[in-house]
């Protein structure tokens, strides 16, 4: 009788090794050689190994955007060509410490850009001093700064760092009244003791100006528009002068070998090269023959039409590298790069004995905390980059040509498209005016944009004028989606027959004025591109009106209502265009027939209504805009009859 096997007999059994045939062997041979990694087969042949670090989650996070914001600003550019930059990021991310997320945005953002800045300076003084040029380097402060001291680390005491703006550039060029006009017609509002610090003269009349504006503050363009009447030519020549003489006592105290130079490169960030034109002028009025060239990080190229015939000005992001509708787009968001490329110290008003004098600086301290952090970590790059780079063999800036592009994309990434960390670190910084004023304004309103897009849609909001000064910021605080659709905006793929409005029907509301008579007045429904509808209620002053009678129901019993604003103006078509968007409180709406809760609203039957209480206004008209979105159906198509003459008719 046999024994038993055991379940762990059976096992071991099961385990037993089998003796492999000969064709077994041969076939296993040959699946070994077909399956060797591709390194070890490379080490067969001498050929070396080479490790890159990989990008973590965040970086990933951005670079993904950054391709997406690249195919929109670069078409038919091959979006996988770099020269090893991402590489490089890659490699220097992995390779420093862990420091505060402010810190990181220089190293992983800002860095790259600076670096690539760097280099496109660099070939501009080459190819000068290649044509015997002596050629001295200076940095217009004072968003020059960081990129001064990316140079300095890169190629050391070579270059000189010069706080010249266009409020002192303008004075000391001006031979008329033109330029000051030009310069004051930017300005939103100024006062005596701002126009005195400018000028730096008290001119009686100027003075009896302010004295007859209300609280004694005027808008620039009023005073630019009077201001021939209140000043004589000879009296800004004399100031120009002294200006003139001041400045380059302070240029020769701080260029080296000023005098002896034959060529001087301004590096800022741009944009119109207005400090360049103006400083030309100063050296044509003193017989300085010494040639300027502009070197900018971003360029409005059709400004430089009038530059001088043997100067030079190029942008490293030029036409040639984006659209000038994208460029425009870049530059309309800018303000958060100044900011972070700004020095800490005041604007310069004036110059004495070589120094400079500057104007008190109103940005809170935290702010330029966090402006120093980020320059910190944008030198920490800068630095292990130029260790990295040959380690790995790799050289993003060689072709300046791809770098321009990458360098727009990795920039346009963060000023377009940023994310929820980047919006809650810079999202509190305000923008430095800087013209002899001591205004700051936001970067950041998404409520102006919410109001902009209920009043005037979409498109409309894309462009609206500052403040908000980071407009595509504002954009992303609604959303990641808005903030993308602008940018689609800006690089002229937002089709407005999508995107805009049309037309879909009319709705009867009850207009009730202070003697309590009421009236019946169609106002037109029009349906958005986001599948929302929009609807527009002018009142005229004369009308007297004290309450609007809404009657929601009619268009749908179950809705969201985004918001109600007003635009005033001195007619209908002026308030329509108005940016000056006021959203209604929610303590004067009255609910007749709704339940609401939040945005959400229902009614219980079709005479659902909305009252809105109208405040009084001193303008002509007044345009109520409600924005709603219909649950309880689909979207209403803008379809119209016709009548017999072959007008629309809204259905």
């Amino acid at each position: 009788m046999r024994p038993a096997i055991t379940a762990a007999a059976r096992a071991r059994r099961c385990l037993r090794p089998i003796s492999p045939s000969k064709a077994s062997m041969r076939q296993a041979r040959s699946m070994s050689a077909t399956t060797t990694p591709p390194i070890s087969r490379a080490r067969r042949h001498g050929i070396r190994p080479r490790y890159y670090p990989q990008a973590g989650a965040a970086l990933a996070s951005k670079f993904q955007r950054e391709t997406s914001i690249f195919e929109l600003l670069c078409p038919n550019q091959p979006s996988r060509l770099d020269c090893g930059a991402r590489t490089l990021r890659r490699a220097v991310t992995a390779k420093s410490e862990e420091h505060s997320p402010v810190f990181d945005l220089g190293v992983t953002v800002l860095g790259p850009v600076m670096a690539a800045f760097d280099a496109f300076i660099a070939a501009r003084r080459t190819a000068l001093a290649r044509e015997g040029a002596r050629v001295a380097v200076g940095f217009l402060g004072r968003d020059g700064l960081l990129p001064y001291r990316v140079w300095q680390a890169n190629h050391g005491e070579t270059g000189a760092y010069i706080e010249i703006n266009r409020r002192v550039s303008l004075v000391g060029s001006a031979d008329t009244l033109e330029p000051l006009c030009e310069l004051l017609r930017r300005v939103v509002r100024i006062d005596a003791a701002t126009f005195v610090d400018i000028v730096k003269v008290r001119p009686p009349a100027v003075m009896k100006f302010f004295a007859q504006s209300p609280d004694g503050i005027a808008s620039g363009r009023e005073l630019a528009d009077a201001l021939p009447d209140l000043m004589e030519p000879r009296e800004i020549t004399d100031i120009a002068a002294g200006v003139r003489g001041r400045l380059l006592t302070y240029l020769r105290a701080h260029i080296r070998d000023f005098d002896g130079c034959t060529d001087l490169i301004l590096a800022d960030l741009g944009y119109s090269a207005s400090v360049q034109k103006s400083l030309r002028r100063i050296f044509d009025r003193e017989g300085i023959r010494i040639r300027l060239h502009g070197a900018y990080l971003l360029t409005l190229d059709d400004a430089f039409d009038d530059i001088a015939d043997d100067d030079t000005a190029e942008g490293l992001i030029s036409d040639r590298v984006v659209t000038p509708h994208v460029k425009r787009m870049l530059i309309r968001n800018v303000a958060l790069l100044e900011q972070l490329c700004c020095s800490t110290e005041g604007s310069a008003r004036d110059y004495r004995d070589g120094d400079v004098l500057r104007e008190g600086d109103q940005r809170p301290a935290a702010q330029l905390a966090l402006a120093t952090e980020v320059q910190s970590g944008t030198l920490a790059y800068v630095s292990r980059a130029r260790e990295l780079a040959p380690r790995y063999g790799l050289q993003p800036d060689a072709d300046l040509a791809v770098a321009a592009r990458w360098t727009a994309a990795v920039l346009g990434r963060l000023l377009l498209l940023p994310d929820d960390d980047e919006l809650a670190l810079l999202g509190g910084i305000k923008h430095d005016v800087n013209l002899g004023t001591q205004a700051l304004a936001p970067l950041l309103d998404a409520d102006f944009v919410n109001h902009s897009i209920i009043a005037r849609g979409l498109m409309t909001a894309c462009t609206a004028p500052a403040p908000p000064m980071w407009l595509a910021g504002s954009f992303a605080a609604l959303s990641p989606s808005h903030a993308y659709l602008y940018t689609l905006f800006g690089a002229n793929c937002l089709p407005a027959n999508v995107f805009g409005e049309a037309l879909c029907g009319t709705l009867q509301v009850g207009l009730f004025d202070r003697n309590g008579q009421a009236s019946l007045e169609a106002i037109s429904v029009y349906h958005t591109g986001l599948g929302d509808l929009r609807l527009r209620i002018p009142l005229s002053r004369r009308m007297a009106i004290a309450t609007i009678a809404l009657p929601l129901a009619k268009l749908t019993r179950d809705g969201m209502l985004h918001g109600i604003t007003v635009q005033y103006g001195e007619s209908a078509a002026k308030a329509a265009e108005s940016s000056n968007v006021t959203a209604i409180a929610e303590g004067r709406f009255i609910d007749a027939g709704l339940e609401r809760r939040g945005r959400h609203f229902r009614a219980s039957s079709d005479d659902g209504m909305l009252l809105i209480l109208v405040d009084g206004f001193e303008d002509d008209v007044a345009i109520y805009t409600v924005a709603l979105t219909a649950f309880d159906h689909d979207r209403i198509l803008a379809v119209v009859d016709r009548d017999g003459n072959g007008a629309p008719r809204p259905r």
